[in-house]
């Protein structure tokens, strides 16, 4: 039962030509089109007695036909204040209920804790973009519930060690262990709860083909960092090839207390060499659930892709690693050594982030550009290529706020409309190219 009051429940719609067809009984909100394009209004209810700090979960559930498109046409969205009727403009904080649809019904749903100012609480349907169907509200549900007792922050570190360390002929495996394992050990001791290591740092400047260096995932080389992460009790991700029976993969695997929690093949191979090399694929973009939050890898060619960070962001993630040896959009745009360009590839990491709406964490093999960047672009912790390591505190509640008052994580997510997308899997699509 709530323990909130209903101050009262009305119809809204920015205008009068817009206002759709609404009726109210005891136990139903409806609303229909008014057969115009410019149909958008809906039922708010109005709560009072909100406590803030307390944190409740809102449910409110619809039913409707005729609609082409319901994620498009109906919304949920709770605004922390008394919304005039009249108004899509709010002033304070507000949130989208998150849709669960089914066949002919959809419910929102959400757990909020009220801000600091809050004192009511608005619940707003909408009908919208539909010259006909209707949809039929229940009355929401509000319940309080015990708040999210999560740490504040989570402490994370990027192990490249430094440019000086960048040798093209280390004899074993065991010269790459002996160059990272000490520093993840070190960041570990200061407090490092996800530590993240560079694209097959394993066998990285190791001489000899990609086939015959790989190690399955069982080998003594793999399971030394599998060992510290079990010890330590912290998340350690390590690039390397990964011999599986007859096949060979560009590996992340990521390691904890109770070993591996998963592993990520890359999907994208780079052009010019490893993707005619004989190593396999990867096909599919995992995120993995843990206590720290929910964890997606790309790797290095995969970043060119913007459907990899996507298809990562997508699966819900909260952190994407990204183990890398560089970006050829980064370089130069021109044939000869190579040359980093800070801008570009700080650009780059910074779109990943604000997109996908996730923590980005970059290991750069050559250390420099390896970087922490929260889901506003804001770089937490940056590596010129003089430091073995960088740590930075990532903040638990990356729920960072818009002018207007909504979170950037609802905008970026609840403004798609998925079925306008179709040519992102229309595989005789070049792009630009023309033959």
């Amino acid at each position: 039962m709530s323990e909130l009051t209903i101050e009262r429940v009305e119809p809204w719609t920015p205008h009068a030509s817009a206002t759709p067809l609404t009726k109210r009984t005891d136990e139903r909100l409806a609303l229909s089109s008014n057969g115009t394009r410019t149909c958008v209004g809906g039922w708010q209810v109005i709560y009072d007695g909100v406590q803030p700090g307390n944190t409740y979960t809102i449910e409110w559930e619809a039913v409707f036909t005729g609609l082409d498109h319901p994620r498009d046409s109906l919304r949920g969205k709770v605004y922390w204040e008394d919304l005039a009727a009249e108004t899509s403009r709010p002033r304070g904080e507000w949130h989208y209920l998150l849709p669960d649809l089914s066949s002919g019904r959809v419910v929102y749903r959400r757990t909020l804790t009220a801000p600091d100012d809050a004192r009511h609480l608005t619940v707003r349907s909408t009908f919208r973009w539909s010259t006909s169907g209707e949809a039929s509200w229940t009355y929401p549900r509000i319940q309080r519930v015990d708040p999210n007792t999560a740490d504040e922050a989570t402490r994370v570190a990027v192990v490249t060690g430094t440019t000086m360390d960048r040798r093209e002929s280390y004899e074993t495996m065991q010269d790459c262990i002996d160059l990272y394992l000490p520093l993840t050990e070190q960041v570990i001791e200061d407090g490092a709860q996800l530590v993240c290591l560079p694209e097959i740092a394993l066998q990285y400047g190791v001489s000899g083909h990609q086939l015959d260096l790989a190690v399955p995932m069982d080998a003594p080389e793999v399971q030394t960092f599998a060992d510290l992460a079990r010890t330590s009790g912290s998340l350690i991700l390590l690039g390397l090839y990964e011999r599986d029976h007859d096949a060979v993969h560009n590996t992340a695997a990521l390691f904890g207390p109770a070993g591996l929690i998963g592993r990520y093949h890359k999907v994208h191979l780079a052009v010019g060499g490893e993707s005619e090399s004989g190593i396999l694929p990867g096909d599919s973009f995992p995120v993995f659930a843990t206590d720290l939050g929910r964890i997606g890898c790309n790797i290095c060619m995969d970043s060119s892709a913007a459907e990899s960070s996507r298809s990562i962001g997508l699966a819900g993630a909260d952190f994407l690693l990204l183990p890398i040896m560089g970006d050829h959009r980064a370089d130069r745009w021109s044939q000869g050594n190579p040359v980093f360009n800070e801008g570009r590839w700080r650009a780059i990491m910074r779109t990943r982030a604000i997109d996908n709406q996730l923590y980005m964490i970059v290991a750069r093999n050559h250390s420099q550009g390896s970087c922490i960047i929260d889901r506003k672009g804001d770089f937490l912790a940056w590596n010129e290529g003089d430091l073995p390591y960088i740590i930075a505190d990532v903040p638990t509640d990356g729920g960072y706020r818009t002018w207007n008052g909504g979170c950037f994580a609802d905008v970026n997510w609840m403004q798609r409309r998925p079925h306008l997308y179709s040519e992102y899997a229309n595989e005789s699509n070049v792009g630009s190219l023309t033959s």
